[in-house]
């Protein structure tokens, strides 16, 4: 479960009491029996769960609630209102302060057992997905750490990965889970020496052989895990260099025989490569870049995947924009 307590506020004992009775032996508590005290109870002790009462005397739950939700310590932390008060209006008034549930009185012990045990789950699944998405994150930075990639690369790719696959028909959630997995692409990197990765000049036989393999050490790595997100990285990992007509590496899959994933990405990664500056070039224009992907349509790209890429290429920009900015700054 999570780590925090649930923190009990009312301020009628009796109230607090059944409340205990019915939570205690299963989950830690601990407990305010005011809005003022149960403000510096919550930013003191991080809970994971709030059960609040709304008529209080010094500030009632609504206030307690908004308050809670301004600050970025105890923003996160979802909050039920336990109360007697059932009007529709009243209800309203609570999910718009931040409150997430409502437990009316008189308490129902199955009902608050198990309102209180799902929403710890919600907690514990964002948990969850928030560390998976940290693991990425360090993951993608570490495959990038001796390349002569800099600034934002990754990130802005990604972006532009999320901005192609909703193009395409791809559900938003798939959309945010591929944007989350794109920055691994090269996290196999990590396995390529540096002298290779910072090599200013054209590889010779040996030294292609033993960059192509980032693309097999990456899907090592990130194929260890059963998490849906790891398995699309660990996918777009070995994928991200076949091409359209077979040439590509490391297996020469061709055509839809190549995941979608790792054809969206493979054109987000050309993009940015391409109008990016390295030590070995500087950035293509635009119209450049284009023409240059446009010739590979067919033979690089997934043609109907590039003339989506083509047909959103305003938004696309933008994104760039947005990314130069930060990088700028």
């Amino acid at each position: 479960m999570p780590t925090g307590p649930i923190l009990i506020v009312d301020d009628e004992p009796h109230n607090l009491a059944a409340l205990r009775h019915m939570l205690e032996g299963t989950y830690r508590l601990t407990f305010a029996t005011g809005g003022i005290e149960a403000i510096e109870v919550a930013a003191r002790v991080k809970p994971s769960l709030i059960l609040l009462d709304i008529q209080m005397p010094d500030m009632d739950g609504y206030q307690v609630c908004t308050h809670l939700k301004r600050h970025p310590a105890t923003e996160h932390i979802p909050v039920i209102f336990v109360t007697s008060l059932t009007e529709v209006g009243e209800e309203a008034e609570g999910f718009a302060a931040g409150a997430v549930d409502y437990i009316t009185k008189p308490l129902s012990p199955p009902i608050v057992q198990a309102r209180v045990r799902n929403h710890l789950s919600l907690v514990k699944a964002s948990r969850l997905e928030r560390s998976y998405h940290d693991a990425l994150s360090m993951l993608g930075t570490a495959g990038h750490y001796n390349d002569t990639d800099t600034g934002v690369h990754i990130w802005r790719m990604a972006a532009y990965t999320r901005a192609l696959a909703a193009a395409s028909g791809w559900p938003e959630e798939a959309c945010r889970t591929l944007e989350a997995a794109a920055p691994m692409h090269d996290t196999g990197k990590i396995g390529i020496p540096g002298a290779i990765l910072r090599k200013p000049g054209k590889l010779d036989a040996d030294e292609w052989t033993l960059m192509k393999s980032h693309t097999t050490i990456g899907y090592d790595i990130l194929s260890q895990s059963d998490a849906p997100v790891f398995k699309i990285a660990a996918e777009v990992a070995l994928r991200h260099h076949e091409k359209w007509d077979g040439s590509g590496y490391p297996s020469g899959l061709s055509g839809k025989a190549i995941p979608e994933c790792a054809r969206i990405v493979a054109i987000a990664d050309v993009f940015d490569a391409l109008t990016m500056k390295r030590p070995y070039k500087e950035a293509w224009p635009i119209e450049r870049t284009m023409a240059t992907m446009a010739e590979g349509a067919a033979s690089h790209f997934d043609p109907r995947l590039l003339a989506a890429f083509q047909s959103i290429l305003p938004e696309i920009l933008g994104i760039k924009a947005q990314w130069d900015a930060k990088e700028a700054f």
